[in-house]
């Protein structure tokens, strides 16, 4: 499967995960973005979107493992997953250019914007990529 997981650049950067190799993907706390987070499997592709002033796509990571429960959750009910860098995107995709583009009218990212986890199709992830890359 392939994902995008957005944060706020200012809290967590794709920088600094590259810089630390691995985090835990935590603090989800929409009903709809933890059922997605479930999902996640290992070896799962995942978008690295930057909320607030930058709204972009900027890298792409990998999920270390499947998703687990959240130790620091008393509750029992929220997931958490190992996220790994792969690679920074040779220039970020960002929102006005992915609304701009008809192929992404169904697209999450476009549809539920204060969704923090959502799933990617094979073909939005390829037209993101190609997005992606200096013209």
């Amino acid at each position: 499967m392939n994902w995008l997981f957005k944060e706020e650049p200012t809290h967590y950067n794709f920088d600094e995960l590259v810089k630390d190799k691995k985090t835990v993907w935590s603090g989800v706390k929409n009903p709809l973005a933890q059922k997605h987070l479930r999902s996640v499997k290992r070896g799962d592709r995942i978008f690295y979107y930057h909320t607030g002033d930058e709204k972009a796509v900027v890298g792409i990571a990998k999920a270390a493992g499947d998703a687990y429960a959240d130790p620091n959750d008393k509750t029992g009910k929220a997931s958490v997953v190992d996220v790994e860098p792969v690679k920074k995107l040779p220039q970020p995709v960002t929102l006005a250019a992915i609304k701009a583009d008809a192929a992404f009218k169904t697209f999450p990212l476009v549809r539920i914007s204060r969704l923090s986890v959502m799933p990617v199709t094979d073909d939005e992830w390829q037209r993101i990529e190609r997005m992606s890359r200096p013209t």
